[in-house]
């Protein structure tokens, strides 16, 4: 079959590339390509119950489908160039925050209209942040929660299936050069295309390599986020969610200057597995429906390593001390933060005589086998300085799980259209490592469309 547009995963930036050009140009034939399942179908298998954790399934149904890893996150859309990515390095930053705004008013018209837009701009928190050594980067954030998501992108969805071929569970093999246009692989068959936008996320960074390395499209070194998944009661956190929900906060440590930040802040919210490309990982997610909301609060706290020469595959890196995780807890280990700093691994019967009450079921361990000394040091160091303005945070009880990885693509090399060095062939979204966020993926889609349909 010849498309006018393929779009390779059907994540942020598929969906708003297929929506933005279908809404264009009506006529035009589109083809989205997922090796995931629809949304109705992706449910990950465990229960609580009967399974508590990870199976490895050979297509994670939390990472991949309609809706990408985002699908099932808490569904935040922060509106910022300060943080998410740097679209806005291609196309200027008020061309990204509009964009970001457009997306912002899509997700409100298809189900969004009774959440709430948030904002740390002007904030008293930001002035406390300061006094404590601590800084709160500016964003307004828009925050779904996980079940608003969920309806937002099956409106999106019923919408999209009138005018684009879907091809669900259907993964691409390799992505070629053909005549004045590309040829995608699959199992079975193959399809060819005028224009192709690849939007593969952060799960499909290995194939994304490979990609690369096929059509020689040059690339560069990205970073690697390290870190664990902080769970607390929400009191402790609720002076701050209560106004912010979802605070960027940022501490300098004292003995590397290495920069730790608060990452994906959930509250009321649960703890989740992540299974990319085999590694289990954690997560956390968030409800707007009250019935869902728990009695704690999550967060990550991330540190960020670039590597050069000699080594530059970051993902490789961190990929290597997740599976240290995975092998000594067969997946996702937890520590209480007293026993982290008296240097003693947590037992299931310390976690099960702790205050709070673990919203995932983790293996009791102890973290530093497995995180490096300067990152897990920075770690402990943030903690205490979050509990200046929190506290509470550094109570003993407080639990830790890791690993919790952000893994980032090799940065393909992108001119200002987000267009490789061959003409017609897009890489978009967190795939193309050049966006780390909902909302900078969502906006990249809807910019690579309207340079297709020369409205921009």
């Amino acid at each position: 079959m010849k498309y006018d547009v393929i779009i390779i995963g059907a994540g942020p930036g598929g969906i708003f590339s297929a929506y933005e050009l279908m809404k264009s140009e009506p006529d035009l034939k589109i083809a989205i390509f997922e090796k995931g399942r629809p949304l109705e179908r992706r449910k990950c298998p465990i229960d609580g119950v009967k399974i508590k954790t990870c199976i490895s399934c050979p297509t994670c149904q939390i990472m991949s489908g309609f809706g990408g890893a985002g699908a099932f996150s808490d569904g935040k859309y922060n509106i910022t160039n300060d943080f998410g990515g740097t679209l806005y390095e291609h196309i200027g930053k008020d061309k990204a925050i509009d964009l970001m705004k457009y997306v912002d008013s899509i997700n409100v018209s298809h189900g969004g209209e009774n959440t709430k837009l948030y904002s740390t701009a002007g904030t008293e928190f930001k002035r406390i942040c300061m006094q404590n050594k601590l800084t709160l980067l500016d964003a307004s954030v828009r925050h779904l929660g996980t079940d608003i998501n969920y309806i937002v992108l099956g409106k999106l969805y019923d919408e999209l299936k009138e005018k684009v071929a879907f091809f669900f569970e259907t993964e691409i093999k390799k992505v070629e050069i053909a005549d004045n246009g590309y040829r995608v692989l699959y199992d079975g068959g193959s399809d060819e295309c005028d224009k192709c936008i690849i939007s593969v996320g952060r799960s499909g960074s290995k194939w994304m390599e490979k990609v690369c390395e096929d059509l020689e499209i040059p690339t560069q070194s990205n970073r690697v986020d390290l870190g664990v998944r902080v769970e607390i009661p929400s009191v402790i956190f609720d002076h701050i969610t209560d106004k912010l929900y979802e605070s960027k906060i940022v501490y300098r440590t004292q003995q590397f200057e290495d920069n730790v930040r608060t990452f994906c802040m959930n509250p009321h919210g649960i703890v989740v597995n992540e299974n990319t490309n085999g590694i289990i990982t954690v997560n956390g997610h968030s409800f707007e429906d009250p019935s869902k909301k728990t009695e704690n609060t999550n967060f990550a706290l991330l540190v960020s390593k670039h590597f050069s020469v000699p080594f530059k595959a970051s993902n490789d890196y961190g990929t290597s001390i997740a599976r240290l995780s995975n092998m000594l807890g067969g997946g996702v280990l937890i520590q209480r933060f007293g026993d982290l700093v008296r240097g003693r691994r947590s037992t299931v019967k310390r976690i099960e005589e702790s205050t709070v009450r673990p919203t995932l079921a983790a293996t009791p361990g102890d973290l530093s086998l497995v995180l490096p000394k300067r990152i897990l040091d920075g770690i402990i160091e943030m903690i205490y300085a979050l509990d200046a303005i929190a506290p509470g945070t550094a109570n003993d009880d407080t639990l830790l799980y890791g690993v919790e990885a952000k893994f980032y693509n090799m940065e393909a090399e992108l001119d200002e259209n987000l267009e490789t060095r061959h003409k017609g062939l897009y890489i978009i979204g967190d795939g193309s490592g050049v966006t780390h966020s909902l909302s900078h993926a969502s906006a990249s889609g809807v910019y690579v469309a309207r340079h297709i349909t020369g409205n921009c």
